[in-house]
């Protein structure tokens, strides 16, 4: 059966407990020994690093008061799970797949793309976004428009 995004996402339920956590969390130093994992029954596990550093950006993110999904990157998702991530409509994200922004499978009569894809798309547009207001920094700048 697979799972939704909806079943994945994780909604910060727990605020207190959360933000106490990331206090916590930014107050410990980094040390030389990995991190731990207590299970519930008493039994501790070592963490490898890039598992301690998923940790923390779920714990940050949670107490910030935002939803996480923790999915693998070669998860397909549907048109409106990548708009959703994308924070664009359904109709939109459609226009984005026409235009050949976002490759996608039809594996029946729905379109699927991989969320690797979406995430790359969304870099990109935020490295373009990025460069357009650099760009118009420096044509304010030049032009003295900051000096008055």
């Amino acid at each position: 059966m697979r799972s939704t995004a909806e079943d994945r996402t994780l909604l910060p339920e727990h605020r207190a407990e959360i933000a106490e956590l990331c206090r916590f969390l930014d107050r410990t130093p980094q040390a030389e020994e990995p991190a731990l994992l207590r299970g519930p029954d008493g039994t501790t596990r070592s963490l490898p690093p890039e598992v301690y550093e998923a940790l923390m950006v779920v714990v940050r993110a949670l107490s910030e008061g935002k939803a996480v999904t923790v999915a693998p990157v070669n998860t397909t998702l549907t048109t409106q799970e990548a708009a959703d991530l994308l924070g664009v409509s359904r109709p939109t994200f459609v226009k984005i797949l026409d235009e050949g922004g976002v490759p996608f499978s039809r594996p029946g009569r729905h379109r699927r793309v991989l969320l690797a894809d979406v995430l790359d798309y969304k870099e990109k547009r935020r490295t373009l976004r990025r460069r357009g207001l650099d760009e118009l920094v420096e044509l304010t700048e030049d032009s003295g428009l900051y000096d008055s």
